[in-house]
């Protein structure tokens, strides 16, 4: 239990007009206050329901989806049968940030996620770029899946009744179509799950997850019958320099592992039970991806792969011999997008909800609805605004920059666990990042690393989105801030 009593660090709230402005950007939000704050909204409060296992499944929900169903078919090319070394150099760079994130999260467990984490160390400015960032993440990669969704649906269709969606109904204006119906389809399905409560979401969520498990050990029991030794002969045939490559385009599957550490104000232990669940999701979506890729090297030549978004199915059908397994797995990926979609929306509500306590976005997004218990006003804007990006809108290199928006905030929370370790040394810590700070500045080391990889399109588009973020921040946030005055308790 965090010391409430415990005196204010630097940072803390203040007048206005005793602060200069760079002061007002600079300003923390007190550790204490964050969490004594934790699940009051506007007119109710978030009901604690979460466990560890629902939790858990959050994590999962929210990054097993579109990675492995596609991603090999683009990773096995660049680095050979090696590319189960890439899953591990890619695992191994997501550890460093989810033991960072496992340490805050268990210290200051609210919903704000990175983004409160940045408030407490870093100061207001940074939060709110880091708040911003995880729109870009979270928002907008909804609407990237649910386009995805409508392909595996149209696969599904066609292996099931035969017939597909006509493209004027199934595509994006610029790609063919004029409006993406099974896109804003599942987000409005995922929206309906979300406004019957989290317990109601979770609970939908963890049976998804548990059917795309299941699908991927169905595909590792079918593929290993086709397993040849010889595929694994030349195991490095494009050097380091390829499992290097293929690691930086495989690390963009394990985005999601952070989404438990937006349901901390809806977690019934949220400083035991984020720790645990961070931690346990990333390591059964490791170890899934190893063995997927382990067997589906072993059962096609290396060479034989290319960019099909259907290489799972495709290898079924190979060593089956049949059309009905590859049809049985377009289902379960349409159930595994649908759980993306589920669990990354819930993360971007929860995001929204601190940054309107805060008063950094419009108090709307605070709104609580007393029989619920969860957010409505939010739920319905954020669902509508990603459903119809999603329906009328190609995303190209915008789609694009999620990576680095999540790169970049990954980067923060590497940052404030050793700025808070500093500041404030004798806080209670249901986790401790071990050998620190050198494995959080090895986090932040890969994280930038990975973000001057990309492309130099998606670095226009990223700064074209904090440009917009600033503008945004400074006409509203910085002057409407809760900071700005000084708390109810802390004024008398």
């Amino acid at each position: 239990m965090l010391d409430h009593g415990a005196p204010p660090h630097n940072g803390g709230p203040s007048a206005p007009h005793s602060e200069g402005r760079g002061m007002r950007l600079m300003r923390r939000k007190p550790v204490e206050r964050l969490v004594a704050e934790g699940g009051h909204g506007e007119g109710g409060t978030l009901r604690r329901s979460l466990g560890l296992w629902q939790l858990t499944m959050i994590s999962i929900g929210a990054t097993l989806g579109t990675g492995i169903f596609v991603v090999l078919g683009e990773a096995v090319p660049k680095a050979g049968p090696a590319v189960t070394l890439s899953f591990v150099i890619a695992g191994l760079t997501a550890l460093f940030s989810a033991l960072s994130y496992a340490e805050l999260a268990g210290t200051i467990p609210v919903s704000g996620s990175s983004y409160s984490y940045a408030y407490a160390t870093m100061g207001e400015l940074i939060a709110w770029v880091c708040g911003w960032c995880l729109m870009l993440e979270y928002g907008v990669s909804v609407a990237a899946v649910a386009v995805g969704w409508g392909e595996y649906l149209n696969e599904l269709l066609d292996g099931t009744i035969g017939v597909t969606l006509p493209a004027a109904l199934s595509a994006p204006p610029g790609e063919g179509g004029i409006f993406n119906a099974p896109a804003l389809i599942v987000v409005l399905l995922a929206m309906a799950f979300l406004l019957g409560g989290a317990r109601e979401s979770a609970r939908a969520n963890t049976v998804m997850v548990l059917v795309k498990i299941g699908a991927l050990v169905l595909f590792c029991a079918i593929g290993v019958q086709g397993f040849r030794s010889g595929n694994y002969e030349n195991f490095m045939p494009l050097g380091m320099a390829g499992v290097s490559a293929a690691g930086a385009t495989l690390f963009f599957s394990y985005i999601g592992f952070d989404a438990a550490s937006t349901a901390g104000e809806e977690a019934k232990n949220a400083q035991r039970d984020l720790p645990r669940a961070i931690l346990l999701s990333l390591a059964i979506i490791t170890a899934l991806y190893v063995l997927v890729a382990a067997v589906a090297v072993g059962a096609k030549p290396w060479r034989q792969f290319s960019d099909s978004e259907a290489t799972l199915a495709q290898i079924m059908r190979e060593v089956t011999g049949q059309s009905f397994w590859g049809t049985l797995l377009a289902f379960c990926a349409v159930i595994a997008i649908a759980s993306v979609v589920l669990t990354v929306l819930y993360g971007q509500t929860r995001i929204l909800f601190a940054m309107s306590r805060d008063g950094l976005v419009p108090k709307v997004f605070a709104k609580v609805s007393p029989r619920t218990g969860t957010p409505r006003a939010n739920t319905l804007i954020v669902s509508l605004f990603c459903g119809v990006l999603a329906a009328a809108v190609p995303l190209g290199q915008l789609a694009d920059a999620t990576s680095i928006g999540t790169l970049f905030a990954f980067a923060l929370v590497n940052i404030a666990v050793v700025v808070l370790r500093r500041s404030r040394p004798d806080m209670p810590r249901s986790f401790r990042v071990p050998l620190s700070p050198l494995l959080p500045a090895l986090g932040l080391g890969f994280c930038l690393w990975m973000m001057g990889s990309l492309s130099a399109v998606t670095w226009v588009v990223f700064g074209v989105w904090m440009a917009v973020g600033l503008v945004f921040y400074f006409l509203y946030g910085y002057r409407r801030s809760r900071l700005a005055a000084p708390a109810p308790s802390e004024a008398k």
